[in-house]
């Protein structure tokens, strides 16, 4: 099949099912009350709780649950071929995903912009608060460490993309300060910060900040060095400033990035066109795990992730004006992300087969230069292999039609590091949120503060991340993120169908996803509990085999809430 036949499809299939299933779902499921009065506006303290207008905070929304994922989990999954990877993010975008996010969007809306952690214990009870909490904290525990040692290595990687990245802090400062202090109108300050971001990436293009080369460091110590950098000077600011300082304005300008970005690539794909070399199925794959059920843990951005969850229950729910935009912002958004995977399938499938470097600088063309990039689950694994084959197959897209090598590289490298600071600007957020969830439910008041529950947040990454003096340690952990995320998934879905259940609405559209979620997920985690133990690797096992107990026995108190519903009338405690 052709690159542009898919993607052609795909976007159609996406615009068609927002105007049909998600506006069902707003109309008869959710029942979006256009008079209801949104958190944001009855808690307005201009720090966390600002109402914002829907295009703004569809920026902050989408930039926050993209990040690297809708990159990296198709780029890896495409092992399998293409078929599969396009099947599970069609329907998974439409079915699953988005759901996932509305519902938890609107839940959150409706009970004053508490997480979806949170809300559990009104839902379904506290002890399930409690547990639910403890899962998200661990899984953001690991995504602060993980990324912030992501973003290190890509700017090893990329040194194109540093001054890009970091001066686009004063740009977004300074965009905050002229629509919010100055009562500007949105559209021509952005348009003017974004073109001065690109005039950043030409600058970067052509001088590139390499630590190893200015100030003769080794390796290591400019791992280190970039690591500190991220978590105090980006995650700590980010997480204790006003929303609308910093993090809204920048996420504001990474969607107009992600925009242009996914502009540059259709318009590849338009003028390349270039046929899939990619096989359509491969489930005999050196050394990788069975496509099914890991294909749907490899593949969470972009399909349905937990994470997304804690970004509407988090931060998006307290700055939403009107709860009718949760349609455009929640549905909208996933349907969105969805459109990046595709896009990203198109650059590892199709777009990598027009030229890839051999490491002795054969250039490999076609069928050769997929085969010999997936060779094996091995050669296709590591970050720098991932972000690779998108970062390689995009440039060759975009200079099909004359935009020059060095540009198209250093476009795409500012693009995906743009969206790792994101993910750890607004994960180091929500972690405070949760910090102070906790806090408060057992009255420990010292750390429910802002600056506290920040520094909380911030340190613990950084002791998960330096606990081995590299820099690397999140690493031991990170096996285990993706079914923890996906256990997530299930469990948001969970509660945002007991929620439905309570108020006597159908659940099966929040059900049918919720129950599939944790079967698959949950047997993808007893997959990995097993090959733990057989590796005697007890520190995963010991963490896999906590989450998974814990991951029960909210199943059993859920259960049990359920049928109290249905046994006799129940309906939601006052406030939810």
């Amino acid at each position: 099949m052709n690159s542009l036949v898919l993607a052609g499809l795909m976007m159609a299939g996406y615009f068609l099912a927002y105007h049909t299933y998600g506006k069902f779902l707003a109309r008869k499921i959710f029942k979006l009350n256009p008079d209801a009065v949104c958190p944001s506006i009855v808690l307005q303290d201009n720090h966390d709780f600002v109402p914002t207008k829907k295009e703004i905070l569809f920026g902050h929304h989408f930039t926050s649950i993209s990040g690297l994922g809708p990159i990296i989990g198709p780029a890896i999954a495409i092992i399998w071929g293409w078929v599969p990877a396009v099947i599970w993010v069609f329907f998974g975008s439409i079915f699953f995903g988005a759901v996932h996010d509305f519902g938890a969007l609107v839940v959150s809306l409706r009970a004053n912009g508490r997480s979806i952690g949170d809300l559990a214990a009104d839902i379904i009870n506290k002890r399930v608060r409690t547990l639910f909490l403890l899962i998200i904290f661990l899984e953001l525990w690991i995504v602060i460490a993980v990324f912030a040692l992501t973003i290190a290595i890509l700017f090893t990687m990329y040194p194109v993309a540093v001054i890009p990245v970091w001066f686009e802090l004063v740009i977004a400062f300074y965009l905050g300060h002229l629509i919010y202090k100055k009562g500007k109108n949105i559209f021509w300050p952005s348009i003017i910060a974004v073109i001065i971001m690109y005039a950043t990436v030409i600058v970067g293009a052509y001088l590139p900040i390499d630590f190893k080369i200015l100030f003769g460091m080794s390796g290591k110590s400019a791992l280190i060095t970039w690591i500190v950098l991220v978590l105090v000077l980006q995650a700590w600011l980010a997480s204790s400033l006003p929303v609308q300082t910093l993090l809204q304005p920048r996420d504001f300008i990474n969607s107009h990035q992600l925009v242009i970005a996914m502009v540059l690539l259709t318009l590849g794909v338009i003028v390349a066109h270039p046929p899939i070399v990619a096989p359509a199925v491969n489930f005999t794959v050196k050394g990788a795990p069975p496509v099914w059920p890991f294909i749907f843990v490899v593949i969470a951005c972009g399909a349905i992730s937990g994470f997304h969850s804690l970004v509407s229950s988090g931060t998006s729910s307290k700055q939403c004006d009107d709860e009718t935009s949760s349609l455009f912002i929640g549905y909208g958004g996933m349907l969105m992300e969805g459109t990046l995977s595709t896009l990203v399938i198109a650059a590892v499938a199709a777009g990598i087969g027009l030229g890839l470097a051999g490491k002795g600088g054969e250039i490999f063309t076609g069928a050769a230069a997929f085969n010999h990039h997936y060779a094996s689950w091995g050669a296709a694994a590591g970050l720098g292999s991932k972000l690779g084959a998108f970062v390689h197959g995009s440039a060759n897209m975009i200079q099909s039609y004359g935009i020059p090598v060095k540009i198209a590289l250093a476009t795409m490298a500012v693009f995906i590091v743009s969206f790792a600071a994101t993910t750890v600007d607004t994960a180091t957020r929500i972690q405070r949120y949760v910090v102070v969830e906790l806090c408060n439910a057992y009255n420990l008041k010292p750390l429910a503060g802002r600056q506290p529950g920040t520094a909380f947040a911030v340190i613990t990454a950084g002791l998960l991340a330096f606990y081995d003096g590299s820099g690397k340690g999140a690493l031991k952990l990170w096996p285990l993120f993706g079914t923890v995320n996906q256990l997530l998934a299930g469990l948001a879905l969970l509660v945002t169908t007991i929620y439905l259940a309570r108020r006597r609405i159908n659940i099966a559209y929040t059900g049918i996803p919720m129950v599939f979620m944790i079967i698959i997920t949950g047997w993808a985690m007893v997959f990995n509990i097993q090959k733990f133990y057989n590796t005697s690797n007890w520190l995963l096992l010991i963490t896999g085999i906590a989450v998974f107990v814990l991951e029960i026995w909210m199943i059993i108190e859920s259960v049990v809430v359920l049928k109290t519903v249905y046994g006799k009338e129940s309906v939601l405690p006052s406030g939810t």
